[in-house]
């Protein structure tokens, strides 16, 4: 049976104190910048994963939207910032749809 010790225990960073020791803190503005990057990342997996489900390719996506495949690539891989307009243009183009919610 392990026994945890407790002075070790209570010595364990929590999330929070791992975020703010490595970004700032909530609010501050490289923490702003953290969670901006973060939220790219994760729409663009998610219309990476829409991408691969549907059995497209790069070069065939970029060629949905009029753009090249090393754009796809480039966006995919977090390399470049997505705007508003290049989401949407990708989720037409993979047929998807959204509602905003306000609220």
């Amino acid at each position: 049976m392990i026994r945890l010790d407790e002075k070790k225990l209570a010595q364990l960073k929590t999330g929070s104190q791992h975020f703010d020791e490595k970004y700032g803190p909530e609010g501050s503005p490289s923490r702003k910048e953290f969670q901006a990057k973060a939220e790219a990342w994760y729409y663009a997996e998610l219309l990476r994963d829409e991408r691969k489900r549907q059995k497209l390719t790069q070069q065939q996506l970029g060629e949905r939207i009029g753009k090249k495949r090393e754009y796809i690539s480039s966006l995919e891989q977090g390399k470049t910032d997505m705007q508003l307009s290049t989401f949407m243009l990708i989720a037409n183009a993979l047929g998807l749809r959204f509602s905003l919610v306000v609220g």
